[in-house]
């Protein structure tokens, strides 16, 4: 347990000089949000494509993994909701509380810290993690939202969500990486070296990003957002070892990964939701901040639990 924690120790010092460089001013938050855009357009995108160019489609649609993943997270986002509609929340409030318990920081902090700690095989579950936040989860808070604002859904909402989804980086770096594999195509050496050179800036950039976006973040209303974080840290992790190991049958080295990826703290494009619709961004706020600073512990617990039952 401590060699794992000091192993992830270095991920989370480089958050902690991001935070200080937010704190302390010397990083501006538009400073920040120029390092964010960097980072999510092209240093992570150069990544993911790299990743899934030498990947075969077949490797991703791995349905046992992807039943498991999104049968617990559904289970937790259940129990979010019923525990908001008991506080007598409306559904929109109730839709980013559920949020937050199940998206965790999969693509700054998962991709980067995973590959280095559990191997680059990681990232191909990380991907498909990824993936069914963006579609599923990413596009079910935006419904719910949109139909308890307008008592309907109107197909200018689902147009909304596609377009959101074909313009998302990610998205159409792991499609593009896919398809090059798929064609058969060699991608030249210096286009390589170019994408390697600019990857690499993935890990520093975006753990930086975090760090210093979290310097502007505010941990008021803790009770409910050490509950929401309570949620994504402790039961989404547990319920997705359950449906792993014992539900679906997922491979060990995968179901590793999908445990501990669920494990990550709250993303920080929750609170960009919830700012965007002005629903409960302090309580948002909150929860990415405290649920950061207990995964130093948390994130190192599960690591050193589930690595001796993955072969590497």
């Amino acid at each position: 347990m401590i060699e794992i924690f000091f192993q992830t120790l270095p991920f989370f010092l480089l958050i902690g000089v991001g935070f200080g460089a937010g704190k302390t001013g010397f990083f501006s938050p538009d400073a920040t949000a120029a390092l964010t855009k960097f980072v999510f357009y092209f240093a992570l995108s150069a990544l993911l494509f790299q990743f899934s160019a030498r990947l075969e489609f077949s490797d991703i649609l791995d349905w046992n993994f992807i039943a498991a993943y999104l049968t617990a997270s559904l289970a937790i986002y259940l129990v979010a909701t019923i525990v908001a509609f008991a506080r007598k929340l409306p559904i929109e409030e109730a839709a980013i509380e559920a949020q937050v318990a199940v998206i965790g920081n999969v693509g700054f902090l998962g991709i980067p810290m995973l590959a280095i700690l559990l191997g680059d095989r990681a990232v191909l579950s990380v991907m498909v993690i990824l993936s069914v936040d963006l579609i599923v989860f990413s596009s079910l808070v935006v419904i719910l939202v949109h139909g308890s604002r307008d008592g309907r859904m109107s197909l200018a909402i689902l147009k909304s969500i596609g377009k959101g989804l074909l313009a998302n980086p990610m998205i159409v770096s792991i499609v593009l990486g896919l398809s090059v594999s798929a064609l058969n195509i060699s991608v030249p050496k210096p286009v390589g070296q170019f994408l390697g050179i600019l990857g690499a800036a993935a890990t520093p950039g975006a753990l930086f990003a975090i760090g210093a976006s979290l310097a502007t973040k505010s941990a008021e209303r803790v009770a409910v957002a050490g509950w929401l974080s309570f949620c994504k840290l402790i039961l989404h992790p547990a319920a997705v070892a359950f449906t792993a190991l014992y539900v679906f049958d997922v491979d060990p080295y995968a179901a590793g990964v999908m445990i501990t990826a669920s494990a990550l703290p709250v993303a920080g494009n929750v609170y960009i939701l919830a700012a965007h619709f002005g629903i409960a961004p302090t309580r948002v706020s909150a929860s990415i901040l405290i649920s950061t600073a207990i995964s130093i512990f948390t994130v190192s617990a599960v690591v050193a639990w589930v690595t001796p039952f993955m072969p590497m």
